[in-house]
């Protein structure tokens, strides 16, 4: 039997591109109870990105940094929220801490899964079945289904909605052409250097697209600065955007790349949600769990013996997995893509 949920509230994830997975939950429950409400409690960053998804009516900002407790904090948010009538919390993150928002706010049922003895906080609980539940965005996506799934669950794909005045005024802020056709290379990846492509292969892939009469946008935070510069140093039409836009600009710009070549990434799931063609490059990492969630997108991975490993650093010091991608192989997928 259904329950009522007319008024739904997400506790959502931390990181960019399980944010943009969630999306496939919002619009799960949209399928399910075509008239719900759902608010999601979310870090800062992302509260612009929320906006993106029509799906959610408000993001609301958790005051709380990564991996922190922030008690206080999460007990005035969770109060602040006891006038709200949801009928139904959702808590994406596996922590007890991340159950806490809906416990306070007095949210009568508040769904996750077990994990760190959160009984009572969580009353709803689900058994996590990860030889049935292997993919990420399947386990967010199985929490908006009023029973325990049995089988893996469909998964609509995220569609993030372009603001064309905003990425007019970008384009004009940063000088940029529309000229040239545009390959979008994002070359970082938070996690660590064993999810990231060689920087000097990125920087061939560069020459050969410029040769080929094509300009190149290079996006990332200002931690991927210097990758960008190295990328771009004295080659024309190459442009380092890392760290001069903000994430919700970076998916007004991914919107007008012809193609967007990326490591296994938060801006991969981004570009993924834009409608891109998007090519991921998979090292320690593997698209059996995170996967680019669109039918433009084309993974790379070699699936050696010892990948993937999840490791921010290669323990072998060779990070064959993606060394071993060539740019010729990457150059192809362009072709293939375009």
């Amino acid at each position: 039997m259904p329950i009522n949920a007319s008024r739904i509230l997400i506790i959502g994830p931390a990181w960019v591109g399980d944010m943009v997975m969630a999306q496939s939950l919002y619009l799960t429950l949209k399928q399910h109870h075509p008239d719900c409400q759902i608010d999601v409690v979310a870090p800062a960053w992302s509260v612009p990105l929320l906006a993106r998804m029509p799906q959610v009516r408000r993001g609301i900002e958790l005051p709380v940094g990564h991996k922190q407790l922030g008690l206080a904090a999460r007990w005035k948010l969770g109060r602040s929220l006891r006038n709200e009538p949801y009928d139904l919390a959702i808590v994406l993150p596996r922590s007890y801490k991340a159950a806490l928002v809906p416990w306070f706010a007095g949210v009568p049922r508040r769904r996750g899964y077990r994990g760190e003895m959160r009984y009572g906080v969580i009353n709803d609980i689900r058994l996590l079945d990860k030889s049935l539940l292997s993919q990420t965005v399947q386990r967010f996506v199985a929490l908006g289904i009023d029973r325990t799934v049995t089988q893996p669950p469909d998964i609509p794909m995220p569609v993030l909605t372009i603001d064309s005045a905003n990425q007019q005024h970008v384009l004009a802020s940063l000088k940029l052409s529309l000229d040239t056709p545009i390959v979008a290379f994002m070359p970082g990846a938070e996690y660590g250097p064993a999810k990231q492509w060689p920087v000097a292969d990125f920087r061939e892939l560069a020459r050969r697209c410029v040769e080929q009469n094509r300009q190149v946008w290079i996006l990332g935070s200002s931690r991927e600065h210097a990758l960008g510069d190295e990328i771009a140093q004295g080659l024309v039409n190459v442009v380092n955007l890392c760290g001069k836009t903000a994430l919700i600009d970076a998916v007004d710009l991914l919107a007008l790349a012809k193609v967007a070549v990326t490591n296994d990434s938060g801006l991969m799931h981004i570009a993924a949600a834009t409608a891109v063609p998007v090519i991921a490059l998979y090292g320690s990492s593997t698209p059996a769990y995170t996967p680019p969630l669109s039918p433009k997108a084309k993974v790379i991975y070699h699936h050696l013996a010892c990948s993937p490993c999840f490791a921010r650093n290669c323990r072998f010091g060779h990070t064959q997995c993606l060394t071993g991608i060539g740019v010729d192989e990457v150059e192809a997928a362009i072709h293939e893509m375009w």
